[in-house]
C-alpha cells in the first residue's frame, strides 16, 4: 500500500511540474522519495517514462512557445552529458553500489535546494553571455539528468541569466528536458538494475494521474500561492538530502 500510494504521489508532482506549478522542485523530489523503498538505480530508471509522459503534456502546453537558439547550443553538449552520466549509472547500478549513488543523489539534491534558495539573486546579476557558459549548462545538465533525474540546477542557472520571458523560458526548458530525456530511454533499457520492466508494468494503472497533476498544476498556479508550495517542497528536499548524505547503507 506504501508503495502504491507513493507512486500515485510521484505521478501527481509529475503533473504538477509540467503544468507550470512549482517548476522544477517538484520533478527533483521524485527520485529522492522513491529511493526509499527501493534501489536508487531502479528509482532512476522507474521515474524516466513517466516523466516522458509529462514532458509530451507539457509540450502540448507549450507549444512552439521555446526559443530554438538556446537547444541548438545547449543540445550538443547534452548529449556528451547524457552518455557520461548514463554510462555511470550504468556502472554502479550493475556493479551493485547503491550506497554510493544514494550519497550522489543526496549531494545533486543539497545543491539544487541551495541553488534554490540562492536562485534570486541570480536575476540581479550583471551578466556578459558567453556561448561557453550555454556548453556548459547542457553539458552538466544532461549528466546530472542522466544520472539520476536532477539536470535542472545548471540549465535553470543559466536560463535565469537571460533575457527571455517566463513563457518563452517554460517553453524551452520543456522542449529541452523532453529531448533528454528521450534521449536517457535507451541507456536505461540497457540493464535491468535501472529499468525493470515488470515493476514498470505494475505501475501503468498511474499514467492517467498525470494529465489530472498537469490540469490542477495550470490551476494551482493561478490561485495558490506557488512560493509557499516551493518552501514545503524544498524543506523535504533538504532533510531528504541529509538522510541519503549521512544515513548509513541497508
Amino acid at each position: 500500500m506504501d508503495f502504491i500510494l507513493l507512486v500515485f504521489l510521484i505521478a501527481l508532482l509529475i503533473g504538477l511540474s509540467k503544468g507550470g506549478f512549482g517548476g522544477p522542485v517538484p520533478v527533483s523530489l521524485i527520485t529522492p522519495l522513491l529511493s526509499q523503498i527501493m534501489p536508487t538505480s531502479q528509482a532512476v530508471g522507474l521515474v524516466l517514462p513517466l516523466l516522458i509522459i509529462g514532458d509530451w503534456i507539457a509540450l502540448r502546453i507549450y507549444w512552439r512557445q521555446w526559443d530554438i537558439r538556446y537547444i541548438k547550443q545547449m543540445l550538443p553538449f547534452a548529449v556528451i552529458g547524457v552518455i557520461l552520466g548514463g554510462a555511470l549509472l550504468l556502472l554502479l547500478a550493475d556493479s551493485k553500489q547503491d550506497l554510493l549513488l544514494r550519497r550522489i543523489l543526496g549531494a545533486f539534491t543539497l545543491v539544487f535546494v541551495l541553488y534554490k534558495v540562492g536562485s534570486d539573486s541570480l536575476k540581479n546579476v550583471k551578466y556578459e553571455p558567453r556561448n561557453w557558459h550555454g556548453y556548459v549548462a547542457g553539458w552538466a545538465s544532461g549528466f546530472g539528468s542522466a544520472l539520476a533525474n536532477v539536470g535542472a540546477p545548471p540549465y535553470t542557472a543559466y536560463m535565469l541569466l537571460q533575457d527571455v520571458s517566463p513563457t518563452i523560458f517554460m517553453g524551452t526548458t520543456t522542449l529541452f528536458f523532453a529531448i533528454v530525456n528521450l534521449l536517457k530511454l535507451p541507456i536505461t533499457l540497457l540493464s535491468s538494475n535501472v529499468l525493470n520492466l515488470h515493476l514498470l508494468a505494475s505501475i501503468i494503472w498511474v499514467v492517467p494521474v498525470i494529465p489530472v497533476g498537469s490540469w490542477l498544476g495550470r490551476r494551482f498556479v493561478q490561485r495558490v500561492n506557488p512560493k509557499i508550495f516551493e518552501r514545503m517542497m524544498l524543506v523535504l528536499l533538504f532533510g531528504m538530502s541529509i538522510y541519503m548524505l549521512f544515513a548509513p547503507g541497508k
